[in-house]
């Protein structure tokens, strides 16, 4: 899976300069059907015509936003990672609001060009996910359950 690759190679680059440190890498797209069932990735828009463009094609859908987490040490060396998944649904967004949403928000880095912890939560109809922190890139309930796991003490 695309998301879990990058997460991992994140990781793996910088457990590579510090390989007695237990590291973190994460990473996010988002899944859309097209009209024939097909899925289609939303990665980071990078400009405003394809932010625009992808959350044209989200409204009135539900988006499953993939977040990928990778947990690693080099010395010795040991990976665990996972996936977590949050189904958003945006209500019919007419041009004005994605102009505007776009204009005031510039979620150009952001993948499905959707920041749910700015004004795009105003574009949802709801939200479907276990881990509230996942959507915004680095789900924290199952982050911290590995933590715990390797022996870090939280809280």
């Amino acid at each position: 899976m695309l998301v879990t690759r990058l997460a991992r190679a994140k990781a793996l680059a910088v457990a590579a300069l510090h390989p007695d440190a237990w590291v973190i890498g994460s990473d996010q797209a988002a899944l859309l059907l097209d009209p024939y069932q097909q899925q289609r990735i939303l990665g980071k828009p990078g400009d405003v015509a394809n932010c625009v463009e992808q959350l044209r094609s989200s409204s009135g859908k539900t988006v499953s936003f993939l977040t990928a987490v990778a947990l690693v040490r080099g010395s010795p060396a040991a990976e665990m990672e996972f996936v977590d998944t949050t189904r958003v649904t945006f209500r019919k967004l007419d041009e004005s609001t994605i102009e505007r949403y776009v204009a005031r928000e510039s979620p150009l880095d952001c993948a499905g060009g959707f920041k749910g912890e700015g004004l795009g939560i105003a574009l949802c109809a709801s939200i479907d996910s276990d881990d509230p922190t996942a959507l915004i890139g680095l789900p924290l309930i199952q982050l911290c359950m590995l933590l715990r796991r390797v022996g870090f003490e939280i809280p």
